[in-house]
């Protein structure tokens, strides 16, 4: 498993809030970027009543399982993308979907690209909101 962001890959959330009295609901976007600043994927994300669903395409990417992940800070500048900070883990939990003390808030399931260089994954998470709450993706910062 390689994670995007090792791979030079950068995603900075966008939020596309609903203004109040609005019957949309809310959604965010990014997009997904290598070092030399070409968009190789996409994510969407909307908030439903079952949790915040998340669709991410991505192309022209290496095959295999790739590790995603939400970052804490709403900044990606290439070509280390340090800027986008830690893991967003506002819970304090131990890295990895699977692992037995909880998962960040951030941890997402792998990213599987095929040997064409393109995959996607479409999931629906409880573990943050776009929303207003301690665990929102859109705060001041971003993600």
């Amino acid at each position: 498993m390689r994670p995007l962001l090792l791979l030079g890959v950068a995603a900075v959330l966008a939020g596309c809030a609903s203004a109040p009295g609005d019957r949309g609901p809310l959604s965010a976007g990014a997009e997904l970027k290598d070092k030399e600043g070409k968009q190789v994927g996409a994510a969407t994300l909307i908030e439903t009543p079952e949790g915040v669903r998340i669709a991410v395409t991505g192309y022209r990417l290496p095959p295999g399982s790739h590790g995603l992940h939400i970052h804490a800070v709403g900044l990606c500048e290439p070509p280390e993308f340090t800027s986008a900070g830690a893991h967003l883990n506002p819970t304090g939990k131990q890295h990895g979907r699977l692992n037995p003390a909880g998962p960040h808030v951030g941890d997402l399931p792998n990213l599987v690209i095929a040997a064409s260089g393109e995959g996607g994954i479409d999931v629906t998470t409880k573990a943050f909101t776009l929303s207003r709450s301690p665990v929102t993706l859109l705060g001041d910062k971003g993600t």
